[in-house]
């Protein structure tokens, strides 16, 4: 099983114009506790499905496996899902030598805009783009399986 280790920022500035591609993702949860989330996502044309683990006391590392899966096993899937459902359009920056994966959602989550990068260490440095705004790395409500159960507009 791999480590994931990424942080995220909320996003207060324009990108758009920055973005090298970007893609439409829904996705649900089969299972979203915390120690065990199993998530369903169609991504494009693609279907995947990803377990990740607890994160670490800073938030920012966990354990994490994903296997792409035919677009109809996920929407399949999607079916038995708990309730609620995550869509939103992933922008990809490239800022330096490290690429922003930027999260515009909708739905019940319109509003809302958030950036992750992944790591090789939590110490890694990284290069801040204008755009970037407050930290949010560990704060549960920012989960996508968070999300779900809490959406944006309900704040």
């Amino acid at each position: 099983m791999g480590k994931e280790i990424e942080r995220k920022f909320l996003v207060s500035g324009e990108f758009k114009h920055l973005t090298s591609k970007n893609t439409r993702i829904i996705q649900g949860y089969l299972s979203s506790i915390p120690e065990r989330t199993v998530r369903v996502r169609v991504k494009g044309d693609k279907g995947f499905l990803t377990i990740k683990g607890i994160g670490n006391d800073s938030g920012a590392a966990r354990f994490e496996w994903e296997k792409e899966i035919a677009v109809t096993e996920a929407e399949d899937l999607m079916k038995i899902c708990e309730p609620g459902v995550i869509d939103k359009t992933r922008y990809l920056v490239v800022s330096g030598s490290h690429t922003f994966e930027v999260d515009e959602f909708y739905g019940e989550n319109k509003g809302l805009t958030l950036a992750e990068i992944e790591l090789n260490s939590e110490e890694e440095a990284f290069e801040k783009p204008a755009w970037l705004g407050d930290e949010v790395t560990g704060d549960v409500k920012y989960y996508n399986s968070m999300l779900m159960k809490n959406p944006f507009s309900k704040w």
